[in-house]
């Protein structure tokens, strides 16, 4: 399904359905506020936004809708260490930048070429079915010396 495909509200009720479950106003909230501003929100950023459409909305139901979307492969749930998982509604192939010193994070993509490479150094007879890579820094940090090569800061290209 297409990235465009996956939004509109017959596509999440259609996906919801292929799931078993139904398409309801919350789920199509919650889906649409990450559709809207797609920056990583946490779960209690989704529910702030939320409350705007659904007033009455609680922070659990807003707990339930987002793992309804994860289960049905609406969005990925990204974690960083302890800090708290955030949403992502973007289904292609990619990597996160997660800056330390805002807390922003950021879509890295990546070349096909780069996915195959790392499905390539898997142990015979395994395949992933995902990949999270998650680089994490901040704006003006220098970038590490490429490996095999000690004395060489990477270029500037």
């Amino acid at each position: 399904m297409s990235i465009e495909a996956q939004t509109t509200p017959d596509a999440l009720a259609q996906r919801l359905a292929d799931s078993g479950l139904r398409s309801t106003p919350q789920r199509e909230v919650v889906y649409g506020v990450l559709l809207k501003k797609r920056d990583h929100p946490t779960a209690d950023e989704v529910f702030v936004r939320v409350k705007s459409e659904l007033p009455t909305i609680s922070l659990a139901t807003v707990y339930n809708c987002l793992e309804t979307l994860v289960q049905c492969d609406l969005v990925r749930a990204v974690n960083f260490e302890r800090g708290p998982t955030r949403y992502c509604p973007n289904l292609r192939p990619h990597a996160h930048f997660h800056d330390e010193q805002t807390g922003a994070t950021h879509d890295i993509e990546l070349p096909p070429m780069l996915l195959d490479q790392v499905n390539a150094i898997l142990p015979a007879a395994y395949a992933a079915k995902s990949v999270d890579i998650i680089f994490r820094g901040s704006a003006g940090s220098p970038r590490p010396t490429p490996a095999g090569d000690p004395g060489k800061a990477p270029s500037a290209n």
